[in-house]
């Protein structure tokens, strides 16, 4: 397989450029690839250090790296573009002069705005809801579970927390999570904290291969982590989210990302950011 290095090269924090690239390179598994980030590039003496990175990778490999460039200023553009050993793909460019002509309006070409503070409102709301998801991460305190916007239910280590934060960062969504565990299945009815809140469940569940896996990372050879103990855990589970009728996916062969946007999609909820 062969490899070939790529920069993400930014005035800001690197992240679109970093986003936008990957996913375009995820369709190309046959090569393999080397990423560096280059973030805060935003003077010229940054530039000519980035460019230096850059031709030495090519020199190295023996081709051009890959540049995903979302630089703003047009000098440090031009002069990436011209004095770059890469191919440079310009994330902005290629969609900004289209957005002016579209709009009819000219773009303000400032650095920082995707992933800065920006709005303070919507950064607050974003930290807030990042704080309840951290304050109600374990099912011990219900008192919040009013301002939920949604409440993951699953077994130890099947994704709930995880999932909690990617929806607190992403979206600003108030997720709390409770787990369920072998005292919740000796009735075989839903816990009674949570009845008050049962439009609002949602359930998590994943392979007990996997489950293994995962708690075998955490403590090895033990009655929590083994094979009997996951199944037991994960049928109790399902047959409680089917017997409530509470909606919940399979996480197995899903990241937090396609668990967040699924969850998202099914639930209804309302993106806050």
């Amino acid at each position: 397989m062969s490899t070939r290095s790529v920069f993400y090269v930014s005035d800001g924090t690197g992240i679109t450029a970093e986003t936008l690239g990957h996913t375009l390179l995820t369709q190309f598994d046959q090569v393999q690839f080397s990423p560096v980030n280059l973030p805060f590039v935003d003077s010229e003496e940054k530039l000519d250090a980035a460019l230096l990175r850059i031709s030495r990778a090519a020199d190295q490999d023996g081709a051009p790296p890959l540049v995903f460039s979302t630089l703003i200023d047009r000098r440090l553009r031009e002069a990436l573009a011209s004095r770059c050993k890469g191919v440079v793909f310009d994330l902005f460019e290629t969609y900004t002069s289209g957005l002016e002509q579209a709009l009819g309006v000219s773009a303000n070409h400032v650095a920082g705005r995707s992933h800065g503070m920006g709005n303070l409102h919507t950064y607050t709301r974003r930290i807030n809801a990042l704080n309840y998801a951290l304050a109600n991460d374990d099912g011990a305190v219900v008192r919040d579970y009013p301002m939920a916007d949604v409440i993951l239910m699953g077994v130890s280590r099947s994704g709930k927390t995880p999932t909690c934060l990617y929806l607190a960062l992403q979206f600003g969504i108030q997720a709390a999570n409770y787990p369920l565990t072998e005292d919740d299945f000796e009735t075989g009815d839903l816990p009674g904290l949570l009845v008050p809140y049962r439009n609002k469940l949602f359930g998590l569940t994943v392979d007990p291969e996997r489950l293994q896996q995962i708690r075998s990372e955490r403590r090895p050879n033990s009655r929590y982590a083994s094979a009997e103990q996951c199944r037991k855990e994960l049928a109790a589970a399902e047959a409680l989210f089917r017997r409530e009728q509470i909606p919940f996916l399979n996480i197995t062969f899903m990241s937090v990302e396609e668990i967040a946007a699924t969850l998202v999609h099914q639930a209804g909820l309302k993106k806050r950011l």
